[in-house]
């Protein structure tokens, strides 16, 4: 099976092979749509605003956020659809805006796509 890399926006040089997701529902400021051009936006994917701000990323709320966000994932099933048809076909990278490279959504969402591949 196929490799699912994390990477921050911020840091993203461009596809190295396989197919690129952005996973934050917001368009991480000061990234120009150019520089991510061939990246599919998966906004629906992220967590709900809601949760999203009541985590705030506090790294004691981490867990409970986890166990919110895979709930809210375990609830619409499709939104994996596209991340795990390009798994068929070659490495996905997923990127995130958080500062955290411990403690964001996207931690998250690569476990539950791997236990659900």
């Amino acid at each position: 099976m196929n490799e699912i890399a994390l990477e921050r926006v911020y840091d993203y040089g461009g596809p190295s092979g396989g197919a690129v997701f952005l996973v934050d529902r917001l368009w991480p400021r000061g990234v120009s749509k150019e520089r991510l051009e061939g990246v599919e936006h998966l906004k629906d994917i992220a967590p709900s605003a809601q949760l999203r701000i009541w985590f705030g990323h506090l790294p004691d709320r981490f867990d409970e956020f986890s166990r919110r966000y895979r709930r809210e994932l375990d609830g619409h099933p499709e939104i994996q659809r596209p991340v795990l048809d390009a798994l068929k076909d070659g490495p996905v990278t997923l990127l995130y805006a958080a500062k955290d490279p411990e403690c964001n959504h996207a931690l998250v969402l690569k476990a539950w796509l791997e236990e659900h591949r």
